[in-house]
């Protein structure tokens, strides 16, 4: 067995362990699964932060629109009534426009923060230093815990456009954010 110290310019990623004979393009492929694998589950828990905050994301034609903008365009969120969170939902107006404000109560946004926590750490920088080799079933497992918590607050599911639904679909559209360049 070989032990992979897997960097990004100077800054270290993860340990990988690998058998010896394993080809190269084997290992690269093995290494760039988990390394854009990381990178879903980093994007994911970002949009899940955004989701326990400011509730679901608001229809592509309704972003960035004021109240009165919405009003007077006749537009309406169709999916706002059907992904309600478990035990209700408290407004916190997202700021930003992005999201309808209708964020899951304490109980299930703590639901969501602490499974964000727990898949961070799973894939996180500090496995290195630990001496922890991640593997692709360990960014599977950060995947599947996360997808668990939104299922446990959204048992409704999550509207189709939604970057969280749309992650866990791989359907997620990269262009034109920062995630493209990573």
């Amino acid at each position: 067995m070989v032990l992979l110290h897997i960097k990004h310019g100077d800054e270290s990623q993860f340990l990988l362990e690998a058998m010896g004979s394993t080809s190269i393009e084997d290992l690269i492929r093995e290494v760039t699964k988990i390394y854009n694998g990381r990178l879903k589950v980093q994007r994911v828990c970002a949009e899940m932060e955004s989701l326990a905050e400011h509730g679901i994301f608001l229809p592509p034609n309704m972003q960035g629109l004021t109240d009165e903008q919405i009003e007077e365009l006749k537009l309406k969120d169709e999916w706002a009534g059907k992904c309600i969170p478990s035990g209700g939902s408290v407004f916190k107006k997202d700021e930003i426009g992005r999201r309808n404000g209708h964020a899951p109560n304490e109980k299930m946004k703590q639901v969501l923060k602490a499974t964000i926590e727990e898949a961070k750490a799973l894939i996180s920088k500090k496995q290195v230093q630990a001496n922890v080799c991640v593997n692709i079933d360990m960014v599977k497992d950060a995947l599947d815990q996360l997808r668990g918590a939104v299922m446990i607050v959204y048992p409704m599911g999550l509207p189709p456009y939604d970057p969280v639904r749309m992650e866990f679909e791989d359907k997620e559209e990269l262009s034109g954010t920062h995630a493209a360049l990573v």
